[in-house]
């Protein structure tokens, strides 16, 4: 039996890393310091906003530093100073240095949300949304100096299917990371998780995302782009012109009709969804979608105020 890891210092920024900081705080595991990263400029008026995390840990009367960059000497000086047993990682948004990760008695564990080693990197559920994977997961793991390349503690799995966007699993992979994380560090104190190494085979990358990607591409096949728009909801979302028509695609789903129309082409409407020809043949059926600066509107209503819809090439 080990002893107690009392003091520990929380690392997370994003609403996927405020669940874990809940449940440590529900524990009685309450972190000595919250790091998270500085405020920034957000939405339409770029004002700038304490992130989830932020709020949240202020409410709760925990202390919260927001460094510019925690492998700075006097940040490692302030971290070295609170003489933490273990640092807890939930999508933080900073790399760490050596002189960080050697810091903690126990190291560094974070909450990645895939099964590692697929989708290493920033983005692991929009990759594997976009990949079609099966299924995904949570992989509690000891920090090291490679990108999401150390040990393994723990991995939790769960199916996807159905419409989930990328929010939505998210969400649905926080609380999983966070009922996980509250298991590791039970084991961590017992000194009974036993480490394994990453397998050297299975290995992808998520990289950081990049707002060109949510471009439609009706060229694509429907599946792709269906795809494309769960993995890129909510952020950078999926954009395509339509009939000359800049819109934000806000649902839509591929059908299993195959239509000779060039890619782009616009069907009309099938019962309540706005139907466009894609790669290969497909059909993509679209329900829900909004034009810049616009509320956003079902697609019979966005038909109604654009009566140029008929069939023509988008």
């Amino acid at each position: 039996m080990t002893s107690r890891l009392e003091r520990l210092v929380f690392f997370g920024t994003p609403d996927f890393a405020l669940p874990t900081l809940q449940a440590l705080v529900g524990a009685g595991r309450a972190p000595l310091l919250v790091v998270t990263q500085p405020d920034r400029p957000a939405g339409r008026g770029q004002q700038v906003r304490a992130g989830v995390v932020t709020r949240w840990a202020r409410e709760e009367g925990l202390e919260v530093w927001q460094p510019a960059k925690v492998r700075d000497p006097d940040a490692i000086a302030r971290l070295a100073a609170l003489a933490p047993d273990l640092a807890v990682v939930a999508a933080f948004g900073q790399i760490f240095p050596p002189a960080l990760l050697a810091l903690p008695r126990h190291g560094c564990v974070n909450v990645h949300a895939s099964l590692l080693p697929r989708h290493r990197g920033a983005a692991p559920v929009q990759a594997a949304l976009l990949a079609g994977d099966e299924e995904t997961g949570v992989t509690i793991m000891r920090m090291d100096e490679g990108l999401d390349t150390g040990p393994m503690l723990l991995q939790a799995r769960t199916r996807l299917g159905g419409h989930e966007t990328a929010g939505e699993l998210l969400l649905r992979l926080a609380h999983l990371g966070a009922a996980l994380l509250l298991e590791a560090v039970a084991g961590l104190e017992a000194g009974i998780l036993v480490e394994r190494p990453q397998p050297q085979v299975g290995v992808t990358h998520a990289p950081r995302l990049q707002k060109e990607q949510g471009r439609i591409d009706w060229t694509q096949p429907a599946e792709r782009l269906y795809r494309q728009l769960r993995a890129f909801t909510p952020w950078p979302g999926a954009t395509a012109d339509l009939a000359g028509t800049s819109v934000k695609l806000l649902w839509a789903e591929p059908l299993a009709e195959q239509t000779a129309a060039a890619p782009g082409t616009v069907l009309g409407l099938r019962g309540e969804a706005l139907v466009v020809a894609c790669g290969g043949g497909s059909a993509l059926a679209i329900h829900r979608l909004q034009r810049p600066g616009r509320r956003p509107l079902a697609a019979a209503e966005f038909v109604r105020g654009e009566r140029h819809l008929d069939q023509r090439s988008a």
